[in-house]
């Protein structure tokens, strides 16, 4: 199984709770791919990930199964290279999202990787979701909670996404999408690029990245943006880590042996 993180250091703790998650039902080999950049130039918390996470990261997954690794790639020279100059570099979203974009450019890249955010949880066994058949398609997700209403029907969420890299490179959807980002500026801007040009796509059901609320046959929970009407108009951003308000706002406790684990773990190596 190859899984693709992307951020920078202070979505590290994101990357180990997702990792802590997968690992606690999914027992076989785990390849994971951290794509991370350092632009302290551009933004002073533009930092990469650091070898002492990247390996702490590692130590953890070789827990439950030895075979397991952490690869980092830093991916500083190509970002500036292709996207550096995107009018969607600068939004209320960091750079790093766009990082899923620059997969077909390298190499040692699986033919087949499930990207996930740094704010998703695996709930049951993650291979359900990995060992989908995608030969025919360029990538599967699930419709996004908001976008399927104000965006288009069939428009997906970017943060969980089963990628075809092979098919990718063919049809050069990474590239359009790319290509589409440096002329003008974007709402949503990676995710939106992905939808327009993406032709050959698999819609799964929602339980493959719920976004609302856990349920019993829930395969990852994805703590992404809401938004709440009362008593006025304000968006809600709960991520894994913010455990009482996970337990206060969301009264969600299915995490909670995954959150002690990883307070267990800092406490002792971070």
């Amino acid at each position: 199984m190859n899984i693709v993180f992307a951020g920078n250091y202070k979505v590290f703790k994101g990357m180990l709770l997702g990792a802590l998650s997968i690992i606690k039902h999914y027992k076989d080999k785990v390849h994971f791919y951290i794509l991370t950049m350092d632009l302290q130039e551009v933004d002073s918390d533009y930092i990469t990930v650091s070898e002492e996470n990247i390996k702490l990261l590692e130590s953890v997954v070789k827990e439950v199964n030895n075979d397991s690794r952490v690869t980092k790639i830093d991916v500083t020279s190509l970002y500036v290279k292709t996207l550096l100059e995107s009018p969607n570099s600068k939004t209320r979203y960091t750079a790093y999202t766009l990082l899923r974009l620059l997969l077909d450019k390298i190499p040692r890249i699986p033919n087949k990787v499930l990207y996930l955010d740094t704010d998703v949880l695996a709930f049951n066994n993650i291979s359900e979701l990995y060992n989908i058949d995608i030969s025919n398609y360029e990538l599967a997700g699930v419709k996004d909670r908001y976008g399927r209403f104000f965006m288009g029907p069939c428009y997906l969420n970017a943060g969980v996404l089963l990628f075809n890299m092979k098919k990718i490179k063919e049809t050069g959807l990474f590239k359009k999408c790319r290509d589409y980002l440096n002329k003008k500026k974007v709402f949503l801007s990676d995710q939106t690029a992905i939808n327009k040009y993406v032709k050959q796509k698999k819609i799964l059901k929602r339980r493959f990245n719920e976004q609302k609320k856990v349920k019993k046959d829930t395969v990852v929970r994805h703590f992404s943006m809401q938004f709440r009407l009362f008593p006025k108009f304000h968006f809600v951003n709960i991520k894994p880590w913010h455990k009482q308000r996970l337990h206060n706002e969301y009264k969600c406790h299915h995490f909670d042996d995954i959150l002690e684990k990883y307070e267990t773990i800092t406490k002792e190596q971070l």
